[in-house]
């Protein structure tokens, strides 16, 4: 599986010569591109020995089989989603809803805190 993100200066490349390689010599079972300044996102499936287009669903997503998952793009970004379309997390969006609640239930603390000196427990 092969996704190219494309730019100005190398799309012509990639949607012609590198997607006629993939096909024809690396035989490459699947191949995505995505430019992330207009938007474009489209896949292929190898069939036969020719690349058919995916068929988004109704969301839009396209299905990987290679992967067992969903691509499509979510606020300008190319992102992944489970087998039900639902946008999975990025590490980094793990580690700042953690950050985010560590610091809730430090607050939490501070403020119990505060409640039991101001009755006279600790």
């Amino acid at each position: 599986m092969i996704i190219e993100l494309l730019s100005t200066s190398t799309a012509a490349t990639d949607k012609g010569l590198k997607k006629q390689i993939y096909q024809d010599i690396f035989r490459t079972p699947e191949y995505f591109w995505f430019d992330p300044k207009k938007l474009e996102f489209a896949g292929f499936i190898l069939l036969g020995g020719t690349y058919q287009p995916i068929e988004p669903n109704p969301q839009g997503l396209l299905w990987s089989q290679q992967l067992s998952l969903y691509l499509g793009v979510h606020e300008n970004q190319l992102r992944y989603f489970n087998a039900e379309g639902q946008l999975m997390t990025t590490p980094e969006e793990v580690a700042l809803e953690s950050a985010e609640h560590a610091e809730q239930e430090t607050q939490k603390a501070e403020r119990l805190a505060a409640k039991l000196r101001e009755l006279g427990v600790i």
